[in-house]
């Protein structure tokens, strides 16, 4: 694959070696809510997040349509292993910030240079893997609700074997099934301005994805 950034270049530069591929189909513990399909069933569309309008009105060229033909990525050893690196790299770069305390704004989406939330984590690895040669229709904004039942925002790298979640609250890439979250919408591989529901009736209605800090 070539790298076409810098980023991409500072990445590599971590140990190929280091990524624990194993750790991609494993959980730590039983499900809330069984999953049966290696890819999340879309209901119809739904309302994209708050935070997430703002962003593309000041980010209109990131929230563009994608030309191509939305596919499911075909995985390579190589592509894991940058999936892991970036996830991790990220992950350790950005320390967990409310959006209170950064800009005094319950929900303000933007890339972090240091400090941010869940979103702005997901914001960053999407950017940096699509410098890496991923396809943007692949890597998809994901809102779910966690084990606490409080908002949060991940990162789904759709695969032609199942959907993959990016987390900032562990390194591990993880198959959607194992995790023990309900998963509520994500854009549209066809649109990223789009998003499409993933639950018949779970929403988050005042649109706010998290409101802390938790990783």
């Amino acid at each position: 694959m070539k790298i076409r950034t810098a980023v991409g270049a500072a990445l590599l530069g971590l140990s190929l070696g280091a990524a624990p591929v194993m750790a991609l189909g494993s959980h730590d513990g039983p499900w809330v809510k069984p999953k049966t399909s290696k890819h999340a069933t879309e209901y119809g569309q739904a309302l994209p997040p708050i935070g997430f309008i703002g962003f593309c009105a000041r980010n209109p060229e990131d929230c563009r349509a994608n030309a191509a033909r939305p596919a499911k990525l075909r995985m390579s050893q190589e592509r894991w292993t940058l999936l892991y690196q970036v996830n991790t790299y990220v992950n350790g770069k950005v320390a967990p910030v409310s959006d209170s305390d950064l800009f005094g704004e319950v929900e303000y989406w933007t890339y972090p240079a240091d400090a941010g939330d869940c979103e702005d984590y997901v914001l960053l690895k999407k950017r940096y893997l699509e410098n890496l040669g991923f396809p943007a229709s692949a890597l998809l904004i994901t809102v779910v609700l966690d084990e606490r039942n409080e908002g949060h925002a991940v990162l789904t790298v759709s695969t032609s074997d199942g959907d993959y979640v990016l987390d900032n609250r562990r390194n591990e890439i993880r198959r959607w099934t194992d995790l023990d979250y309900t998963f509520l919408k994500r854009q549209s591989q066809r649109d990223p301005r789009s998003w499409v529901s993933l639950a018949r009736e779970k929403t988050i209605a005042n649109g706010i994805v998290a409101a802390g800090t938790r990783r």
